[in-house]
């Protein structure tokens, strides 16, 4: 069972953000992410788009039921879309106009794109001091490498995780996501809420340089200082957490897999307890972290010949009214019949014009007095054109239609 999403509850604090103005000119994942999470909590996040294609995210997906990405209504998810042409000078201009009323711009652009469109943070902030404006890219605004292109998956190998992901005997393994650009785009949304507290002590706005590859860094643990201190460079090592034992996935009689966390000392006496091998518990190869961690493989080994003996849904219940850490290797159908998922509004339904209703992940984290919420999908392209451009640029109806005759704005 799932949460409707697409009316407010009666009495329903605005979210956190309900105050900021936010115009969004990035593409894809890295901005467009930003921009999500921030609409997530309450912030108007007015995207401005090519008013002839959108964002390209807009025809992503492996498939496209009834035409239309599966992407958008998730990414695009709480934004007006606004469709302006940033390569005419009167698209430029109305741009600006936008801006220099909001509180933060995010952009994902090659640095020097704004520069050229005549939007540089300097310019703007002359007409508008208080603007924060988060820049997400590939290396940084700066550097020798900030002209190169930089997707995603080149800040993951950059930032190191390519090379720790996957199994040893393979080539470097991709996570299964585009966690490169939505890493990049949580530490704008950290960079933006740090940039709006100094504000209110300063009264003026600053930029946020965002570079994929150090935002894959900055979660890379002990990776840098471990080879520093002691020359070991971490390798790729499947499912396993070399040194931490049990840890790790294994097979059950259905043939699926399950999760094990039993490496702490009281976690693993009770494992030891619920396989009915108590000699485990003493055994000198396995008694304390250390020596369990020095003979992982023979341990695993030991743990996957008991597992798989078990159907998952009865080692699932055997695990957990023992307190030891456990679960399934979860997807998308898991998710949807999940209690706990349902009881925490996890996933929550969403009305969509031509999809009707549709599933997605809520706003994350919960916050008890002020928490986000999805308001509405992934707008069509444009649809907030004239709403925004009358309210925030004070077009009127000749000027709109000329604009729209040039092809500046969406038709």
């Amino acid at each position: 069972m799932t949460a409707q999403a697409n009316a407010a509850p009666e009495g329903a604090p605005e979210g956190p953000l309900a105050d900021l103005v936010v115009v969004e000119l990035g593409t894809l994942i890295a901005g467009p992410f930003c921009g999500q999470i921030l609409g997530d909590f309450g912030a108007e996040v007015i995207k401005v788009e090519d008013p002839r294609v959108g964002d390209p995210m807009r025809q992503w997906g492996r498939s496209l039921p009834k035409g239309l990405s599966p992407w958008w209504p998730v990414i695009g998810r709480n934004k007006k879309s606004v469709g302006i042409d940033l390569r005419k000078p009167e698209g430029q201009a109305l741009a600006r106009k936008l801006i220099t009323q909001a509180d933060v711009l995010i952009e994902n652009f090659r640095p020097g794109a704004m520069e050229k469109w005549g939007l540089s943070y300097e310019s703007l902030a002359a007409e508008n001091p208080r603007l924060i404006m988060a820049r997400v890219s590939g290396f940084g605004q700066t550097g020798p490498s900030s002209q190169r292109a930089g997707y995603g998956l080149i800040g993951e190998a950059m930032g190191g995780l390519r090379h720790v992901t996957g199994e040893p005997d393979r080539p470097p393994a991709r996570a299964g996501i585009s966690i490169g650009d939505s890493l990049a785009a949580m530490h704008a949304v950290m960079g933006i809420t740090m940039a709006l507290h100094a504000r209110e002590r300063t009264g003026k706005g600053q930029v946020i340089d965002a570079a994929l590859y150090e935002s894959v860094l900055a979660v890379m643990e002990n990776l840098i200082t471990e080879y520093d201190l002691t020359g070991y460079t971490r390798e790729r090592s499947g499912s396993v957490l070399p040194g931490i034992a049990p840890s790790n996935a294994y097979p059950c009689r259905n043939g699926e897999m399950i999760l094990i966390g039993g490496n702490g000392d009281n976690v693993y006496a009770r494992l030891t307890e619920a396989m009915g091998r108590p000699d485990l518990k003493t055994d000198p190869k396995f008694v304390d972290h250390a020596s369990r961690g020095a003979n992982q493989a023979e341990l695993d080994g030991i743990i996957s010949d008991w597992t798989s003996g078990w159907s998952l849904p009865e080692l699932l219940k055997l695990l957990e009214d023992k307190g030891i850490p456990a679960s399934r290797v979860y997807r998308a159908p898991d998710m949807l019949e999940d209690p706990q998922f349902a009881a925490r509004d996890t996933i929550v339904t969403v009305e969509h014009d031509v999809f009707g209703p549709i599933r997605m992940q809520n706003a994350f984290p919960k916050l008890s007095g002020t928490p986000g919420r999805v308001r509405w999908p992934g707008p069509p392209l444009g649809a907030h054109t004239e709403e925004v451009l009358v309210a925030r640029a004070g077009c009127d109806a000749q000027a709109l239609a000329s604009l729209r005759a040039a092809g500046v704005i969406s038709a």
